[in-house]
């Protein structure tokens, strides 16, 4: 008897504002996979990163709504834009894309700079209620690019080799030129200046070896924020979102059901990702051409060889850690 296919739809579509686009990936799961469908989440990445570092957060996510995960302009292969790609200019596109989709009250999550282009959005948008920051930047006490680098290599130095790889191959379609474009815009926000500003509730959560997003850091923005509430998870650094996934979406669903102390700490049993109770050397390879294919798609600007290769890495996955075909 066959197993029914991954309950996974996923789809891509370019959203554009005057001559900018911006590539939103949905996802979302059937109706028998899903716990409740009450809440819309929007996904923006960090600097030079792609949708794909939400490749176990998204499909968490989307058993209770539906997802929407970005590649900002100059990200993930998209065009990069003819005017200063600053925190505001990201802001924008980000706005676009909710107005394109016709969303009231998404939740956003940011992580690293999106922290920095979701707080733009919510100092925006007052009637936005919640918000996840994750591994938020830039510490103003050691806002100096020599500093930050020392602070992201001590945090990278935690990190796996599959975040690694897949951090490498977005950096690469970035391109250093547009990656040291963006970088001083990011560098000068100060996200801990804006805060006060939003009405949102918010929930901030960082690695224990997150270096460049310390924990008094973050007391200066809770003391900042006006509703926030903050959480530490045990084992993780920078990238927290891939391999401890797990434990942002928990926390997540926590904060909407209102279910959420205002400070805590999860361990990283509680939010590792777990290993997959299905693998082989087949499977394995199939995931990497999946990747390769993405990214190939992505240089050449085929959204939908991306779209095609995104369905065929999500279904493995769903395949490797269900254990069903």
């Amino acid at each position: 008897m066959t197993e029914p296919e991954a309950p996974i739809e996923l789809t891509v579509e370019r959203v554009r504002t005057g001559d900018v686009d911006t590539r939103v990936t949905t996802i979302t799961l059937d109706s028998a996979e899903t716990v409740e469908r009450d809440s819309v989440f929007v996904l923006v990445a960090g600097v030079g990163v792609a949708a794909t570092y939400f490749e176990f957060l998204a499909p968490l996510l989307a058993r209770h709504g539906t997802v929407y995960a970005l590649d900002l302009p100059g990200f993930a292969g998209m065009p990069r834009p003819h005017v200063p790609p600053t925190i505001s200019f990201f802001a924008d596109q980000v706005e676009a894309v909710i107005a394109h989709l016709g969303l009231s009250d998404p939740v956003l999550i940011g992580h690293s700079m999106g922290t920095q282009v979701v707080t733009e959005v919510l100092v925006r948008h007052p009637e936005y209620s919640n918000a996840v920051l994750v591994s938020p930047v830039i510490n103003e006490a050691e806002a100096r690019l020599g500093v930050q680098a020392v602070r992201f290599t001590q945090a990278a130095s935690h990190e796996s080799v599959h975040l690694a790889l897949t951090a490498f191959s977005a950096y690469l379609l970035c391109g250093v030129v547009y990656f040291l474009t963006v970088l001083p815009f990011m560098m000068r926000y100060r996200i801990s200046a804006r805060v006060p500003l939003v009405r949102a509730r918010l929930l901030f959560i960082r690695g224990e070896f997150d270096r460049t997003s310390p924990r008094r850091f973050h007391s200066r923005l809770v003391r900042a924020a006006r509703r926030s509430s903050r959480w530490e998870i045990e084992g993780a650094a920078h990238s927290i979102i891939n391999g401890h996934a797990v434990g942002v979406a928990a926390l997540t669903r926590r904060l909407l059901d209102d279910d959420l102390a205002p400070k805590g700490r999860l361990t990283a049993d509680e939010a590792r990702v777990p290993e997959p109770r299905h693998g082989d050397p087949a499977m394995v390879l199939s995931a990497v051409g999946s990747r390769a294919a993405e990214w190939l798609s992505a240089l050449r600007g085929d959204d939908l060889g991306v779209a095609k290769a995104k369905r065929t890495h999500a279904k493995l996955l769903w395949r490797a850690f269900t254990g069903r075909d």
